[in-house]
């Protein structure tokens, strides 16, 4: 039997009470060890394991299984994966390059078969992956080889997945799709940009690193690089709101990376939870776990350091639930 998202909708509608609320991000803050967390998130149904990586893996596990099972078209959840499959990329590049054991490191899903990807790398026929990163991921590799640039390797496979990531939203009829990847790549560009403002970088680096996408200034943040006002200049752009953001890097880069999360994961509630047909209430879904993930690595982090609570609350994002 076909699905339906008029079925798919309902699923995901009870399935959301599932998601932390702001009362269950106080009980995980209130633990006072990674144990006692791990302890607390088996006991909510949160996922197995005896370290909080091990849980959350279970529980990324489950939830895709559960989206295979409901999505009528599970394509829709592609842009997401390139990420995977770019991390994928650079670590069988630079773990095949060091003779470094690498194979704990891939993440899933992703649309590359990593059997597929090792196969590319190990005998250098990289036409034996996907037509978008083909080329980039073969001058990738020959930047490691011969200039032992990691940096201009990982800057080229970035943006061919950026651009991948953007062509692949357009190719679905949901404006929040589009939306969100406009978003992501906008700021990944930025970051991108403050973090070559504080290295020498010529011209050409920032125009194979940056990635064109819509209302993004891309000669006007080049030039403001190579002169040395890059703050100032993006504090003029109110663009994606890039203008609070800049307010919020002035205080700490990581304030700035909130402010980027909790944009996004803002944008996922206010178009999909609203939302009572097609894809739109599973991408949210899919998008509040995610959240919920990071929330609890930070939660985690806190405790192995020793973090005082009120510090760890600070760093903590925007729930969907």
């Amino acid at each position: 039997m076909s699905l339906s998202y008029e079925y798919s909708v309902g699923s995901v509608r009870a399935r959301e009470k599932s998601l932390l609320t702001g009362t269950d991000v106080e009980q995980l803050l209130a633990c006072k060890s990674e144990s006692e967390l791990c302890s607390v998130l088996r006991d909510k149904g949160y996922g197995e394991g005896d370290s909080v990586d091990e849980i959350l893996a279970d529980h990324a596990e489950k939830t895709w299984e559960y989206l295979r099972s409901v999505a009528p078209d599970f394509e829709i959840f592609s842009p997401f994966f390139v990420g995977n499959d770019i991390h994928n990329l650079k670590v069988v590049l630079k773990g095949t390059m060091s003779a470094r054991k690498y194979e704990h490191l891939l993440l899933k899903p992703a649309d590359i078969d990593t059997d597929i990807l090792v196969k590319a790398v190990e005998n250098r026929r990289f036409s034996q992956l996907p037509e978008w990163l083909a080329g980039d991921a073969e001058k990738a590799c020959e930047l490691l080889l011969h200039k032992g640039d990691a940096r201009e390797s990982d800057a080229l496979i970035d943006a061919a997945a950026m651009k991948h990531m953007l062509e692949l939203s357009k190719s679905y009829k949901s404006e929040f799709l589009q939306e969100y990847f406009r978003t992501l790549v906008f700021y990944n560009n930025i970051k991108i940009a403050v973090r070559s403002a504080n290295t020498r970088v010529t011209a050409n680096f920032l125009s194979s690193a940056l990635c064109e996408v819509k209302d993004f200034r891309k000669k006007t943040v080049t030039d403001a690089v190579l002169k040395g006002n890059l703050l100032d200049e993006l504090s003029k752009f109110r663009e994606y709101d890039c203008d609070k953001a800049m307010e919020e890097f002035k205080k700490s880069p990581s304030d700035f990376e909130r402010f980027v999360d909790n944009k996004l994961i803002l944008l996922a509630k206010d178009c999909c939870k609203r939302a009572s047909e097609g894809a739109e209430p599973l991408l949210g879904y899919y998008l509040a776990c995610e959240a919920e993930k990071k929330i609890i690595h930070i939660i985690a982090s806190g405790l192995r350091t020793d973090t005082p609570k009120e510090k760890i609350r600070e760093r903590l994002r925007e729930i969907y639930g």
